[in-house]
């Protein structure tokens, strides 16, 4: 993602005049945008050539001059003469926010596309580069929206007294969230009668008394951050505090609101922040203060995620818990590679497993499943990838098999890797740094591996 050489923000411009100088359609245009808001819109141009008469707007037949300019919010140019010349230099010297129409450069602000659902507005902006895509998107997210947003706005703002009166900190959150999603508000608001239904559940939440806490175990992905779920976005939206393990894109993070507390205690191979009792321990601290919070990891916290001690903790401190699940690695590394882990008549199953710490029982065990053609991707094993590929070997599995490795599965400067299982165990396979997956089986063979690097031809010969 892309630094923005802009800042977007809502500029006040009520009890003053937007000026535009110009008289033909691109002032028009300015003018319609303009008269959405409370400010007074004034058109300056010596030559009108479009009826504004149609607009609540005060239209000045004549030169621009520099006096136009007291009391005004924004300036607008639609004049590529003299007038418009005066007008960039007379702003420039008043130090009033410009924008030139169709001239990006000459612009100290942009107009969006705007989503009108007063007081809500929405703006999509492309910093001027591409005005028609920012339209489009307006589009969509008008159809998207409910016509009663505006009147549900101000009915929470109409609440704000009570609100603050009856319930603090989180727990008037958690009241606006429910006042502004619920379908039987905005029905009874259509009725006219949503300033009841309002009330009725606000000493709802008064006689709840403080909610409890919730931990929630998200998966993130392998590392794009479109890969998460709909329900992982919606509840990080939701979260209070979002503790993530290092390997979690800062997209996925950025996607909880705002003023949600963010806690890495990303955990490195060599360099851990935070040990596995610390985490339990702290996210059921958190918890138990009434926070929800979203314990977000890398891939599915179900794999090699370590959930399941975070579970027991969260069991053992009678802590609500929800499990989120997510694209774990080995999944993104056979739809980057478009292999079919299971295949009829050649993998009729698909083993995960990791190949660090792994005992010699365990690889007897994957060198049968091997060998009887099921497919296996190990994790955490890029260390120690060539000692394994031998002692599978030494095991009774055939150093023909085929193997593909895929570091940094899912992200788009992956790389990938093949050859056999003789091949990776002669230990002359160099691995870029990142996490790697390692599948082994007669599958591999069937995927897309056409971009992957060859493993040296150099077999491995078995003691």
């Amino acid at each position: 993602m892309g630094d923005l050489t802009t800042f977007p923000v809502s500029y006040k411009v009520e009890g003053q005049r937007i000026v535009i100088v110009g008289g033909g359609e691109e002032a028009l245009n300015k003018a319609r945008l303009a008269i959405k808001t409370t400010a007074s819109v004034v058109i300056i141009s010596r030559h009108i050539e479009t009826d504004f008469s149609e607009l609540p707007v005060t239209v000045l037949a004549r030169p621009f001059e520099d006096g136009d300019l007291i009391g005004a919010a924004l300036v607008f140019v639609a004049d590529h003469g003299p007038d418009g010349d005066a007008a960039k230099r007379a702003a420039r010297a008043a130090r009033v926010p410009l924008n030139v129409v169709d001239v990006p450069e000459e612009c100290d602000f942009y107009t969006p596309a705007i989503i009108d659902r007063a007081p809500v507005t929405i703006a999509v902006s492309s910093e001027g580069d591409a005005p028609v895509l920012a339209r489009l998107i307006r589009a969509r997210i008008e159809a998207a929206l409910s016509p009663n947003l505006g009147a549900l706005a101000k009915l929470a703002g109409s609440m704000r007294e009570k609100v603050a009166a009856l319930l603090p900190g989180t727990r008037a959150r958690r009241y606006y969230e429910e006042l502004v999603t619920s379908p039987e508000v905005e029905v009874e608001l259509v009725r006219g009668q949503g300033a009841s239904k309002a009330d009725a559940l606000l000493a709802q939440h008064a006689e709840r008394g403080e909610s409890p806490g919730v931990v929630w175990l998200i998966g993130a992905g392998p590392g794009a951050e479109d890969l998460l779920t709909l329900r992982a976005q919606r509840l990080l939206q939701e979260a209070d505090v979002i503790v993530h393990d290092h390997l979690v894109p800062a997209a996925a993070v950025e996607m909880g609101r705002r003023d949600a507390e963010r806690i890495l205690v990303g955990k490195q191979k060599g360099h851990h922040s935070f040990t596995q009792a610390e985490i339990n321990a702290l996210i059921v601290r958190l918890a138990k203060q009434g926070k929800r919070v979203a314990r977000l990891k890398g891939g599915d916290p179900m794999i090699f995620g370590r959930a399941g001690e975070e579970i027991d903790a969260l069991n053992e401190a009678g802590i609500a818990y929800h499990v989120v699940p997510g694209v774990t690695a080995a999944l993104a590394a056979a739809a980057d590679t478009a292999t079919p882990v299971t295949l009829r008549k050649i993998s009729t199953g698909f083993v995960i497993a990791t190949a660090h710490g792994a005992e010699s029982e365990e690889l007897h065990h994957w060198a049968a499943l091997a060998g009887s053609g099921l497919t296996l991707a190990l994790y955490m094993g890029k260390s120690v990838a060539a000692e394994t590929a031998a002692r599978l070997i030494a095991e009774g599995a055939s150093p023909t098999i085929p193997v593909g490795v895929v570091v940094r599965a899912g992200h788009k400067d992956r790389v990938l890797y093949r050859g056999t299982l003789g091949a990776l165990a002669a230990g002359e396979a160099v691995l870029e740094d990142g996490p790697a997956i390692i599948f082994v089986g007669e599958a591999i063979a069937h995927g897309d591996w056409r971009d992957a690097i060859e493993f040296a031809r150099t077999e491995f010969k078995v003691a």
